[in-house]
């Protein structure tokens, strides 16, 4: 397999931007018909006592398997913020199964748990899904952790699909992940300009963004119409990729 859909999205718990309405089913339809084939995921619930509880369409699974149902035959996720009556962190759906998972503590702040999911497929395909903070520092110490473990785990040979919601409206960790460590970002490379995807209703920051090596990008697009607006604060953005061969 050599051409590939991914697409990333941060959920928001699943709950609208508004926090009124809880929209995971919706979700799941929407990423559903977007026939991606990896999909990167954010602020995914893990667990929630009182939501289960109080919510009357609470699924009976965790979130991630919920999306994942009937569509993505293979999941993984990493527990980052833990609290009291649940956590939630990042997940990654994949129609393609795991070959290793690791997910790592990029926690700088005590009241901002932060991390990273790392997926290898059985074609060496290696998937990073993160949400980094919302302060710069914070962020810089977060992908010096990041840069540190793709230096020293991941091949310099091997390819990367690294996408999430990366709080970078300064671009300050785009301009190194493209000067220092070579990636590619899809948007950018297809339109020549990141894309501007919060909040969702009117997209003025350029928060979620996937990232490549040993990918050619052939289209990407920012799902911002009004089907999506209601699912999130962020948008969602897919592309259409292919993996280079030697």
């Amino acid at each position: 397999m050599s051409d590939f859909k991914v697409l990333t999205l941060n959920i928001h718990k699943g709950f609208s931007a508004s926090n009124r309405h809880f929209v995971l089913e919706k979700i799941r339809n929407n990423l559903r018909k977007t026939e991606s084939n990896i999909v990167f995921l954010q602020e995914v619930i893990g667990a929630h006592d009182i939501h289960k509880e109080s919510i009357s369409n609470w699924p009976d699974t965790n979130q991630f398997e919920f999306l994942a149902e009937t569509t993505w035959s293979h999941y993984a996720y990493g527990k980052n913020a833990i609290y009291q009556h649940g956590h939630h962190g990042n997940a990654i759906l994949s129609e393609l199964p795991f070959t290793n998972l690791n997910n790592i503590d990029v926690s700088t702040l005590r009241f901002s748990q932060r991390g990273f999911l790392h997926g290898l497929l059985e074609n060496n395909i290696h998937l990073l899904c993160i949400h980094l903070g919302l302060f710069e520092r914070e962020r810089r110490k977060q992908m010096k952790k990041l840069m540190y473990y793709i230096d020293n785990i991941i091949p310099a040979s091997e390819p990367i699909i690294l996408a999430g919601d990366f709080n970078d409206w300064r671009k300050t960790t785009h301009r190194k992940l493209k000067q220092t460590y070579g990636l590619i970002e899809a948007c950018e490379q297809h339109r020549h300009q990141v894309a501007n995807t919060f909040p969702a209703k009117m997209p003025m920051l350029p928060m979620d963004r996937i990232y490549l090596r040993g990918f050619t990008v052939k289209n990407i697009e920012v799902l911002s119409g009004y089907s999506w607006q209601r699912l999130s604060d962020h948008c969602a953005v897919v592309a259409d990729i292919n993996l280079q061969t030697a």
